[in-house]
């Protein structure tokens, strides 16, 4: 596909082994209060059942120096999803391996445009539902809008659109935003910090129809 996919949340072997060629698998490491929280350990060996031509994200909130070195070097992740503050202290190319996920109000909340951070620095740029209480998995859509003037503005960034994102809306999501990515986690549970296989499979297919112009 050309479009970046990722399954968010993931904590058993059956749900890595649905993560589509050139997408990641993400591991929200932690979080405790999140349904989808694994310890460090298990996302490493689940990590190590990861198809090759696929990604490995660390998902966190404000994390120290100590743990991001800890899931690069360790745990073996090749990009960690950041959820508020990026500590100071970090190496260009540990900095370069973030991915900042930046808040976007919902949709009818008259949310302004917010600012996003240079290309050199962070090449790839997550957009997430703002006000949420965990990383991943709220279900709340941020305002497609505001997310189709960021990609608009800013052509040739890597955005990954996430939020509220479903096998059933995915493929108006990819028309309205034109994002380089998305990012799912609810949308494919059958019960919080549970997937459900048969709705992965179902996302991977409604991207694969909007790019062959099914959708």
């Amino acid at each position: 596909m050309r479009t970046f996919v990722k399954f968010c949340g993931l904590r058993r072997p059956e749900e890595v082994s649905e993560v589509p060629a050139g997408g990641a698998a993400g591991f929200v490491i932690g979080v405790d209060a999140s349904p989808r929280n694994i310890a460090p350990e298990n996302a490493a060996r689940l990590i190590e059942r990861l198809p090759s031509e696929a990604e490995a994200w660390a998902v966190v909130v404000a994390p120290s120096v100590e743990l991001i070195r800890r899931l690069f070097d360790e745990v073996g992740v090749d990009r960690i999803q950041v959820y508020g503050a990026v500590p100071d202290g970090l190496e260009y190319l540990e900095r370069h391996h973030l991915v900042p996920s930046i808040p976007v109000g919902p949709e009818g909340s008259g949310a302004d445009v917010p600012a996003i951070p240079p290309p050199e620095e962070y090449p790839r740029v997550h957009l997430d539902a703002a006000g949420q209480p965990l990383p991943g998995g709220s279900g709340v859509r941020p305002s497609w809008e505001v997310c189709a003037k960021l990609v608009d503005s800013h052509p040739g960034r890597k955005f990954i659109l996430a939020g509220g994102l479903t096998p059933e809306n995915v493929r108006d999501a990819l028309g309205s935003v034109r994002p380089w990515g998305v990012d799912v986690s609810s949308g494919i549970e059958r019960a919080p910090g549970e997937k459900d296989p048969a709705r992965m499979r179902a996302f991977t297919a409604a991207v694969e129809a909007f790019e062959k112009g099914d959708g």
